[in-house]
């Protein structure tokens, strides 16, 4: 298995000839759809996908149907490679089962209409790796990996720090990292560290275009 960390919160995931690539936004290298075989999207917000991400292979998308709503009044040539999928969904892409789990975006503002947000849990190889998209919502069972976002409009640190215990995964990979200054975001790690590694949770977070170890 291959994991690659891309700008904001896209993640590469390669294994066996299958390449899975998971919120290829607007803070995203647009390299990192080259090659995919499929691309999940979580939510509608243009930091998890854009027309011109889409485009860049020709790749199936499996989304929510917000996400596929929009992507047929910005982008009507790419709906035919579109399947819209809802929690509880299975499927596979080559030696990579998926699994979609959960339905909302974590509240911004109470006053704000919640867009829907739907995870999605990966089996790679036996390795679970779990995308949360811009929710706390855990997957309801341990995983090995979690992409776990550090930095967000609708997140404190605090809230950060609780949704990575509760999930408790071993290895915790930041994701969601474009909002927080340099300097906010090495604030950010030291947080999460100091709660984390007690625990024996590793918690890594990659420059873009980095492989995970």
């Amino acid at each position: 298995m291959r994991v690659t960390k891309f700008g904001h919160s896209c993640v590469r995931i390669e294994h066996e000839g299958t390449t899975v690539v998971l919120d290829p936004g607007a803070f995203t290298e647009p390299e990192a759809v080259d090659g995919a075989d499929l691309v999940l999207v979580t939510h509608l917000h243009p930091d998890h996908w854009t027309p011109e991400h889409l485009r860049r292979a020709d790749a199936p998308v499996r989304t929510i149907a917000q996400v596929a709503d929009a992507v047929g009044e910005q982008a009507p040539d790419l709906v035919e490679r579109l399947t819209v999928v809802a929690p509880g969904e299975r499927f596979a892409a080559g030696g990579i089962d998926v699994e979609v789990v959960n339905d909302k975006h974590a509240v911004i503002h109470p006053d704000y209409p919640r867009p829907d947000n739907s995870g999605f849990l990966l089996d790679v190889g036996g390795t679970s790796v779990f995308h949360p998209g811009d929710s706390l919502d855990g997957p309801g069972r341990p995983v090995d990996l979690l992409l776990a976002p550090v930095s967000a409009p609708w997140m404190k640190i605090s809230e950060a720090i609780d949704f990575a215990l509760a999930v408790g995964a071993p290895r915790n990979l930041a994701i969601h990292d474009k909002v927080y200054s340099d300097l906010a975001l090495g604030m950010a790690d030291t947080h999460l560290s100091t709660f984390l590694s007690p625990r024996e949770q590793e918690y890594l977070r990659l420059p873009d275009g980095a492989d995970l170890p």
